[in-house]
């Protein structure tokens, strides 16, 4: 095979194929799909992906790959294949699709430099900056203010050079191992010949000669409490030498895990894990939704369904939502498979991302615990791939491509005919339909472990506060709770769905509102750095003193945030011991882990936080929930709003009793008689199901149909506008008349880093030929979207409507 078959790292319609390159003669027999090369593209080198290998080109003069960039393929051919999938399924490029699948560090960055071709002088702007140096980085030439015209200039007389160089940035980390150099008897003599005073050398040779094995430095060092120069003249003398070997990054220590064994599975478990079985048993596909209640044991089942898998020789995928990937959770797996286990998820460096990656690739794990990214884990033989929490959002990737995990792991299980268990106490409506249909098994586990009860939910009416005079964000009955808990030294969760200290700063006397002046959003005050702060682009600005519209000095903060509930506890409360996690407290490595510990050993009363407290948590000793504004995602322009605040309020009930103390939740509302408040309060899944469905289905929404968001923003209000308009009428046009499409209208946050952002959306039960129009339209404003700053994206299965 003397062809390679290539797709290049250029995310352009254009070049959204596959370009043949030759392979030279050195490479031959080297080069294997899969694999990273350097390849010349234009002017410059580029990384591209080898998708096939052939003999046969239909174009003449082909040119040479420049260079490997792998030993070993990083995409196998299952992956490949899946890539190739995920492109069309997404409607995004080739290189989005398998750039996804890799680690950060496998991305390739370009190095851009300018070379000099000739002894020739050159002209002496130029002559400056080169300095008598044949090669100089691009950026040192734009940094120094370089002439673009005399550049130019050169590069066409052929005295200078652009060179593109690539780099790949992934780095093994290599430590120092110390090793005996001579038989353990002949270091016995030189131990006996040893000076009396040299008595940290005689340590160590007396450790080799118990132990004639490497050890890595620094633990010799440790253990024998010496330092590097006692090993220093042994070195020398060569009783001992060293070398460096490559050693995992490990953000999990085994020994830190206390072994589990498998529990004794309740009657519904057992119902729920024959059927997982049976299929792993059978090696067919099957999709199955578990739906079982918070603090049912469905972790049980996936452990033991994984134990199965493992023991026929095959591997298993776990996703768990990137806020439920705790160290509990982690523990719960570790624990039971120790080794056998690889954690890829956000809070790890690039580095030790990599590292556990490479564990998967060269098959020295057999489970893969993450989040969404992990669905793409470069095993061979998969026996399961479980989802839990498959109800989560944070499992669509909002960014090209803009794939569902779950969709993902269906089409993976087809490949490995092996099962997928989606597992939630409270599925996507979708997900549960299609169990209702019949398309997903459905199990159920209604009861929770030791038949431990479901908190007691009371709704409190915070409008009857207000009239009773009770301004503070806590009710009555909530801070009586609170008091109780704390004389019966009991810990309680207090979960807020929100950021920051306040939303928002509003003038009391003219009504203005501070907002970003680059997005259509006000800007959020942070009280530790007293400053105002935009979520979307980053923009910020001191708190000021006075309203910037009418000077008035009664500018105040409105709203509620994690730091002013903590703040108003400290108040009422100064003997309650508070551990605030949220975005701020949770930005260091580790900290996440160390706040949770402090939480578990009683460091603290309460644990206060925002969504990421409301999953995965299972803490014996709490015993009271209070759930602060629990309507702030019901106000959203979404028409997922109330299965969202369903989910979340039933994820967060079950926080607390889900061991031998019982439970109580408080949920503060100012619209207790909302169905989704009421139902979530109630436990009761089919009800809100029932009820939900039915409005779905009369306004046409998913699960009854399908939809698809097309979105424009350009820094142009009225171009914005008249592309949309001219999108909506191309679909009008070609797709079936049953399709509705509604739009152009402004999307809900109309500027964000001063474009402006325009939709339309397409509802459709069947609309087999959606994908080739929109390529079509696509294709129509290629120029526009190259040459003239205009975006255009399109989401087949939006979550995000904003």
């Amino acid at each position: 095979m003397n062809i390679a078959k290539v797709v290049v790292d250029v995310p352009a319609s254009q070049t959204n194929r596959i370009f043949d390159y030759k392979i030279p003669e050195n490479f031959q027999g080297s080069v294997k799909k899969g694999m990273r090369v350097i390849v010349p593209f234009g002017p410059r080198k580029i990384m591209g992906f080898v998708l096939e290998l052939t003999n046969h080109s239909d174009f003449d003069r082909l040119r040479f790959i420049d260079d490997l960039m792998d030993v070993t393929p990083v995409l196998t051919e299952e992956l490949i294949n899946l890539g190739k999938w995920l492109s069309e399924e997404t409607l995004s490029y080739y290189i989005s699709a398998f750039q996804v699948m890799l680690p950060q560090v496998l991305k390739a960055k370009y190095k851009k430099e300018l070379q000099r071709l000739t002894e020739e002088e050159l002209p002496e702007i130029l002559e400056i900056i080169f300095a008598n140096r044949d090669v100089i980085p691009y950026e040192e030439f734009v940094s120094r203010d370089g002439s673009f015209y005399h550049l130019q200039k050169a590069i066409d007389q052929g005295l200078i050079e652009v060179s593109y160089q690539v780099h790949s940035r992934e780095t093994f980390k290599k430590e120092t191992m110390i090793a005996p150099n001579r038989e353990s008897f002949l270091l016995d003599e030189e131990l006996a010949n040893l000076p009396k005073q040299a008595i940290k050398q005689a340590e160590i040779l007396s450790y080799f000669i118990e132990h004639p094995q490497a050890i890595l430095q620094k633990e010799l060092l440790s253990l024998l409490d010496t330092s590097r120069s006692s090993l220093k003249v042994l070195l020398e003398r060569k009783l001992l030498r060293e070398y460096k070997e490559e050693v995992y990054r490990n953000p999990y220590k085994e020994d830190k895990y206390p072994k589990t064994t498998p529990l004794q599975l309740t009657e519904q478990q057992e119902n729920s894990i024959k059927p997982i079985l049976s299929t792993i048993e059978k090696k067919s596909h099957q999709v199955f939704l578990l739906h079982g209640v918070t603090g049912s044991g469905k972790t049980e089942v996936y452990l033991q369904s994984i134990q199965e898998v493992i023991k026929k020789g095959k591997e298993a995928i776990v996703l768990v939502p990137e806020i439920a990937l705790t160290p509990q959770m982690v523990e719960r797996f570790k624990g039971r498979f120790g080794s056998e286990v690889a954690v890829l998820h956000s809070a790890l460096s690039a580095g030790e991302k990599f590292d556990e990656w490479r564990k998967i690739q060269r098959k020295q794990v057999k489970v893969v615990v993450g989040a969404r990214s992990a669905i793409f884990a470069p095993l061979e033989n998969i026996g399961i791939i479980i989802i839990d929490e498959e109800h989560e959002t944070s499992y669509k990737q909002e960014d090209h491509p803009r794939y569902h995990a779950r969709d993902v792991a269906i089409f993976r299980g087809e490949q490995h005919n092996c099962p997928v268990v989606l597992g939630s106490a409270t599925p996507a409506l979708e997900s549960f339909a299609r169990a209702q249909k019949g398309v997903y098994q459905l199990l159920t586990i209604s009861k929770r472990m030791n038949n431990a009860v479901m908190p007691k939910v009371k709704l409190v009416d915070m409008r009857e506060e207000l009239h009773a005079g009770n301004r503070t964000m806590f009710s009555r009955q909530l801070m009586k709770d609170i008091e109780e808990r704390l004389k019966r030294k009991e810990q309680m969760v207090l979960f807020l769905n929100r950021r920051g200290y306040s939303t928002f700063v509003m003038c009391r006397d003219c009504g203005h509102v501070i907002e970003c002046p680059h997005c259509d959003i006000t800007l959020t005050y942070h009280r530790s750095k007293n400053s105002l702060k935009c979520h979307y682009c980053g923009h910020e600005d001191d708190m000021p003193t006075k309203c910037p519209s009418c000077e008035s000095d009664t500018i105040r903060f409105f709203g509620t945030g994690t730091q002013k509930v903590e703040e108003a506890l400290n108040k009422l409360m100064p003997e309650a011991r508070v551990i605030r996690m949220d975005v701020d407290t949770t930005t260091r490595k580790g900290s996440h882990e160390k706040l949770l510990n402090q939480f578990a050993n009683h460091e603290a009363d309460i644990l206060l936080g925002t969504q990421m407290i409301a999953k995965g948590l299972d803490f014996p000793n709490v015993t009271l929930v209070g759930v602060l504004a629990a309507d702030a995602l019901l106000n959203l322009p979404d028409f997922r709003a109330a299965e969202k605040t369903f989910q979340l309020l039933t994820q967060v009930s079950g926080r607390a009793g889900r061991h031998l103390l019982p439970g109580e939740v408080v949920v503060q509302t100012y619209t207790p008689e909302h169905y989704s408040v009421q139902l979530a309060s109630e436990y009761d899944y089919d009800s809100f199901f029932q009820k939900e469905m039915e409005i779905r289905k009369t306004f046409q929404y998913p699960p009854y149909f399908f939809l698809t968001l097309i979105t424009v923003s350009h820094p142009n209000q009225v171009k914005v506008i008249e592309v949309t308009k001219t999108i909506t009428k191309l679909l009008n046009k070609h797709l079936s008349s049953q399709t509705r499409i509604l739009g152009p209208t402004p999307s809900a946050l109309t500027r964000i880093k001063d474009r402006y952002r325009y939709q339309c959306m397409i509802k459709y039960k069947n609309e087999p030929n959606q994908r080739k129009v929109i390529k079509k339209v696509l294709s129509f404003y290629q120029k526009e979207i190259q040459k003239n700053d205009l975006l255009i994206s399109v989401d087949l299965q939006p979550y995000q409507l904003m």
